[in-house]
């Protein structure tokens, strides 16, 4: 309806242009500036628009004058009902009730196509998220930032983007080399040697559960054990457990060394993926962080930039000069003894990204991260992209409680809840929904009771209830061999209720909403739009009868709830969250 609005508009703004009835002011410029609303006071109309106002100015005229000449270029249309000019020069619309009516088949025959657009334009944009180092399994706080990344590709595909989703696989560096140590020794503590557990080690029980399957397939050839493994090591935590890695692997040998530390990644990586596509998340690419040397992209990427200037070697480091784009100060990218810092794996990834063509990228880090959007996005437009091309989004954890008890959790403790857990305990459809119930940047606690009711104060029960009710309706029908939409054609003029226009009125602002989400990057929309709409339906089955209903307005009255179903269909899919026939 909103999309005719702007049509009706944007061809009264030409007419007028070319005409010279309007001037001083392109046709692209006017019809950019074309934006319509839905009228808040419904006694206005059905929908506003503030194009007089907007371009008054620039044509020289008053906003009033301005917006009588492009009413007046708006031709006769059976669906618009008055079209008035309200307040300094607003313009509102009122659809006629039977353009209204015809939005019921409308949304029947379109199916699981309704609420989708052209908005994208098939405009090609990778979204990155999750990205969890393969240290452990996932915890709550990374199935936030799953389900946000899925519902957001979701919601992209809806508005006509073209979009591919990239797990970005943390298998190299530090903490990659901390799990290798500690499935070590888990390995040969498990073969019986007497050996000691770093503190500063991975400690779930995960561990030991790889450092069993290692065993299984290479039996002792990784058992030896260097006599000073734990002697003198330093107090600090972190040079502790740095130099037992650089004892592991002196042990080991660079052979051996590969061998733990492949296997470890691996295992770890499958779980990972294993995990999320059981979530319902499935990645189109798994993109390899040890991948940047092998293609190049890590020289590559400092090259350009020393090209660009952007270099310069302090204490034999070479730096990057990201004060010059915002950053609060410069970055090491190789250290003095030639290897890469962590940033600089980071820019290759992102100068990777860039090559590869896409029009928008989006990065979903969790909130931790802040720090790092300020350098990526100044590395970013070093290397000489458009910054306005990668987003950075952020996703704070998920906060679980047990009750009133919070849950703490630390990967490198072993004391996390594993999104498996949380799913086996609430199931998928509640804790997707869930996460789906906030803006990603804001705090989230997740009442696990809430999750588990069946009640109305349940979110997602709400809302698959709605679509559970529609599909009884519908079985209870069958049973009793009435007409169905599907077999006879309603009568939708039948339909006088208030109640039904406000659900009808609901309906059709999908289309909308899924647009607004994909504008704002936010999926959120969605969810909150399918309560009102299941509030919305609720308030309509308990107040009116369908089965005892007259053939005639049953019949309408199906073709309502019809109507209904599928736009719950569809907005539960954007989030990843099934619509059940039965509950």
């Amino acid at each position: 309806m909103k999309q005719r609005i702007e049509s009706l508009l944007s061809d009264a703004l030409q007419t007028s242009i070319e005409h010279k009835v309007i001037t001083g002011v392109s046709v692209d410029d006017a019809q950019g500036a074309v934006h319509i609303e839905r009228a808040r006071d419904a006694s206005h109309g059905d929908f506003a628009s503030n194009v007089a106002l907007v371009l008054a100015k620039r044509v020289g005229s008053k906003p009033r004058e301005l917006a009588e000449k492009i009413v007046n270029a708006i031709p006769g249309a059976a669906d618009i009902e008055a079209i008035s000019i309200a307040g300094p020069g607003f313009i509102n619309f009122k659809l006629s009730r039977s353009s209204w009516l015809e939005q019921i088949d409308a949304i029947r025959q379109a199916g699981k196509t309704f609420g989708t657009s052209e908005l994208g334009g098939g405009e090609r944009v990778l979204v990155e998220f999750v990205s969890a180092n393969p240290t452990g399994p996932l915890h709550v706080g990374h199935g936030r930032g799953a389900a946000y990344g899925d519902a957001l590709a979701r919601v992209l595909r809806a508005a006509g983007f073209a979009v591919e989703s990239e797990y970005y696989v943390n298998d190299a560096g530090r903490q990659m080399d901390i799990l290798a140590l500690s499935i070590w020794l888990r390995y040969l503590q498990g073969n019986g040697v007497d050996v000691a557990f770093t503190p500063n080690g991975y400690q779930g029980d995960y561990v030991k559960d790889i450092a069993t399957t290692l065993h299984q397939e290479v039996g002792d050839s990784l058992h030896t054990v260097p006599t000073n493994l734990f002697e003198e090591l330093p107090e600090d935590g972190d040079a502790s457990v740095d130099l037992l890695v650089s004892r592991c692997k002196e042990t080991l040998g660079s052979e051996g060394y590969q061998v733990l530390f492949d296997h470890g990644c691996s295992a770890l990586v499958a779980d990972i993926r294993q995990d999320l596509s059981a979530f319902g998340v499935d990645f189109q690419r798994w993109f390899s962080e040890r991948s940047l040397v092998t293609n190049g992209s890590m020289n590559k990427s400092i090259e350009v930039l020393e090209k660009n200037g952007h270099i310069y070697e302090k204490e034999g480091a070479k730096w990057f000069r990201a004060t010059d784009f915002g950053d609060e100060k410069d970055r090491v990218v190789m250290r003095a003894n030639g290897s890469h810092t962590y940033f600089a794996t980071d820019l290759a990834y992102h100068f990777d990204k860039g090559e590869r063509g896409y029009d928008r990228l989006l990065d979903v880090f969790g909130a931790d991260h802040h720090g790092y959007v300020k350098r990526i996005k100044a590395s970013f437009q070093a290397l000489g992209h458009a910054p306005e091309k990668l987003d950075i989004l952020l996703v704070q954890f998920a906060v679980l409680y047990r009750g009133k008890e919070k849950v703490s959790m630390s990967t490198r403790g072993g004391e996390f809840v594993t999104l498996r857990e949380l799913r086996e305990e609430v199931g998928n459809d509640a804790a997707r929904f869930f996460y789906a119930l906030r803006k990603p940047d804001q705090h989230m606690d997740f009442d696990l009771d809430l999750a588990k009711s069946q009640s109305s104060e349940n979110p997602v029960y709400y809302v698959q209830y709605a679509h559970a009710r529609i599909c009884s309706v519908f079985k209870q029908i069958a049973e009793k061999g009435m007409d169905t939409p599907a077999t006879s054609q309603p009568e939708y003029g039948l339909l006088i209720e208030e109640r039904e226009f406000a659900l009808l009125q609901s309906l059709s602002r999908f289309p909308e909403v899924v647009e607004s989400a994909a504008k704002s990057l936010e999926p959120h929309q969605v969810a909150y739009y399918l309560r009102d709409l299941a509030t919305a339906f609720h308030g309509y089955y308990n107040a009116h009868p369908f089965l005892s209903s007259e053939p005639d307005l049953r019949l309408a009255r199906l073709g309502l709830i019809d109507a209904t179903r599928q736009v719950i269909a569809n907005g539960l899919d954007l989030l990843g969250v099934s619509a059940p026939e039965q509950m």
